[in-house]
């Protein structure tokens, strides 16, 4: 069969998506005999009638397999995670050492952020010299060598998904759980996991912003990739205040070294908390992950990244040297109170708005810009206690961010929510 309009009136009619059609959709993406029609009118049924558990396997097999998978023949275990995004969530930058500290190997191929929520290579990219953009060969050395490797996909990784993901934006399908579980799973289960961890945000920072939105998406990820056969767990975690309490790339980036070197806080709480998972499903043992942390394994194995990938090799040394730093820093002031509500979308704006992010692909960001030292929920504040510190290219951005953050703080009761909400086993 090569026509795909049987495949989309099976699904328009409630009939669902089996393996042939899902393979037939998939390699037509890929190579361009499907459509842009039809492959709207694809999105559309799925979104409209849904594919069921079945089909949500049958449709990620097929757009993972629709180009490259990657094989490992290694001494540990292949293991990685995803987040759906939030604002300071540098997780990764702490998680892929300290995985690869106990003997994991993390190929982790990452995404550059959109919107109000920042990607992981924006990030690594604040490091003078460090190159997301590596060949395979490269790709594998480093992850053989060092334990871990965090790039950007290449053009054989998925294709499938990287057509529909476009296909999708236009046609008004975004929100379909099917399509966005194959999306993620598609690229994630092509660099050839033995075990993945899944952090689905919950809260006015998330993309998904209610918890039962949060729940159906992870509990369609966690059937779904287990029944590819990658063993997964999720968990649901809080995005009410933000993870860290920095927000933009440099920013981030150093206050991952700080937690890789021992630092306490969230970030630190929830890296471990997900790396416990992770090497649980690969049947590690999970204990010893704070020693790894505060004996300085995992920084060692950050640094040895950060240099094979073509940046400083001094950077957990001398990091100040190396990261930028925006020439205007300014406090943000408020009366005297307590932290009752943070609007945490509204930070990812004011961090977008200081020119540390995109709207549009391929815009150019400044990674030197941003908040930091972001006071969070039933914190006291006051004239001596500023809600963040602004980072800003000038005055004017710098005024304007101000303003921005005093809006997303409420003053009044507030008391924090647990970190991790829920965990979803399938």
């Amino acid at each position: 069969m090569t026509d795909p309009r049987p495949v989309i009136s099976a699904i328009r009619d409630g009939r669902g998506l089996d393996g042939p059609g899902a393979a037939l959709i998939a390699q037509g993406l890929a190579d361009g005999s499907v459509s842009d029609a039809q492959a709207g009118a694809f999105a559309m049924a799925v979104l409209t009638k849904g594919v069921g558990p079945a089909g949500r396997v049958a449709l990620t097999r097929a757009m993972r397999d629709s180009g490259h998978v990657l094989q490992w023949d290694l001494s540990g275990p292949v293991v990685d995670k995803h987040s759906t995004g939030g604002i300071g969530d540098t997780v990764s930058l702490v998680l892929a050492p300290l995985l690869a500290a106990r003997g994991g190997f993390v190929p982790m191929i990452s995404g550059r952020g959109l919107g109000h929520t920042g990607g992981t290579l924006d990030k690594l990219e604040a490091i003078p010299g460090y190159l997301c953009d590596q060949p395979e060969d490269a790709f594998r050395r480093i992850v053989r060598q060092v334990g871990c490797a965090i790039v950007s996909a290449t053009g054989d990784v998925a294709p499938a998904d990287r057509r529909l993901y476009a296909i999708r934006d236009e046609s008004g399908t975004v929100e379909s759980i099917d399509l966005i579980t194959a999306s993620i799973l598609s690229k994630k289960l092509a660099a050839g996991l033995d075990a993945l961890v899944l952090d689905v945000k919950a809260g006015s920072g998330a993309i998904l912003k209610k918890a039962d939105s949060a729940g159906r998406l992870a509990q369609a990820l966690v059937e779904t990739a287990n029944g590819a056969g990658c063993p997964t767990t999720a968990l649901i975690t809080d995005m009410d205040q933000p993870l860290a309490r920095s927000a933009g790339n440099a920013l981030e980036v150093r206050e991952a070294i700080r937690t890789l070197q021992g630092a306490p806080g969230a970030l630190r709480e929830l890296t471990l908390a997900l790396a416990a998972e992770c090497l649980s499903l690969a049947g590690q043992p999970t204990d010893g992950l704070e020693a790894v942390l505060d004996g300085g394994a995992a920084a060692e194995v950050f640094g040895r990244m950060v240099a094979a990938m073509g940046g400083p090799r001094d950077l957990m040394e001398r990091p100040e040297a190396h990261l930028p730093r925006a020439p205007v820093i300014r406090p943000v002031p408020t009366p005297e109170g307590q932290v009752g509500r943070i609007d945490v979308t509204a930070l990812g704006h004011a961090v977008l708005a200081l020119g540390g992010g995109r709207v549009r692909a391929g815009e150019a960001i400044d990674h030197g810009v941003g908040l930091d030292g972001l006071v969070k929920l039933g914190e006291p504040v006051g004239p001596d206690r500023p809600l963040a510190m602004v980072h800003a290219a000038d005055e004017l951005g710098a005024e304007v961010a101000i303003a921005a953050v005093q809006a997303a703080y409420t003053l009044g009761e507030g008391t924090p929510g647990p970190l991790i909400r829920d965990r979803i086993t399938g």
